[in-house]
């Protein structure tokens, strides 16, 4: 089985229990086919794909020395939203407050990982944490959904001192594995 590999911001334990009681809450409500196992909630800085051990030890060194002087820095969510067709899409996510910390850590992870010779993804960065994928409802999505529960409107606070290079193992839950951890300053 093909695995693939992507460096992220890692939340903390209090943050994904706090997402995983707003999921449980809205799940009564926003009917989508897989949620997103709590323990994998993270924010995705740039995505290797398939790679050979060498170009993933040659990123995993650039990445290293580009974040030696980062310091850890304060994140929160700010709205859940969703991608793919309107009525129907394909993921439900919660976003971030802007952050400029959080765009000058993902360039520095993005450029180490290009350097090291990877073809990443070139849509802008949006910031953002999948919570489920797929809507399965019998009736299309609707987007008011999201803006009228109190339960999704509360934003949750956290730091953000981590950034993981994760492995992801299709057959298992949680099925993303920390192979290397960058502790922010």
């Amino acid at each position: 089985m093909q695995t693939h590999y992507f460096f992220a911001v890692r939340l903390p334990d209090d943050a994904k229990e706090k997402l995983k009681l707003k999921c449980e809450a809205a799940a009564g409500m926003l009917e989508f086919q897989k949620w997103v196992h709590y323990q994998d909630y993270h924010i995705t800085l740039a995505f290797l794909g398939n790679a050979g051990k060498d170009q993933l030890q040659h990123a995993a060194r650039l990445v290293r020395k580009a974040l030696e002087e980062e310091e850890a820095f304060s994140l929160s969510t700010s709205r859940f939203g969703v991608f793919g067709k309107p009525d129907q899409p394909r993921i439900f996510w919660s976003d971030t407050a802007a952050q400029p910390r959080l765009a000058e850590v993902r360039k520095k992870v993005f450029d180490a990982c290009k350097e090291a010779g990877f073809q990443l993804e070139t849509r802008p960065f949006k910031p953002h944490i999948t919570l489920a994928r797929k809507w399965a409802g019998s009736s299309p999505f609707e987007p008011d959904l999201l803006g009228n529960e109190s339960v999704l409107t509360e934003t949750i606070s956290f730091p953000a001192a981590e950034v993981v290079l994760y492995q992801t193992h299709m057959d298992r839950s949680p099925k993303y594995e920390a192979i290397e951890v960058y502790t922010l300053k």
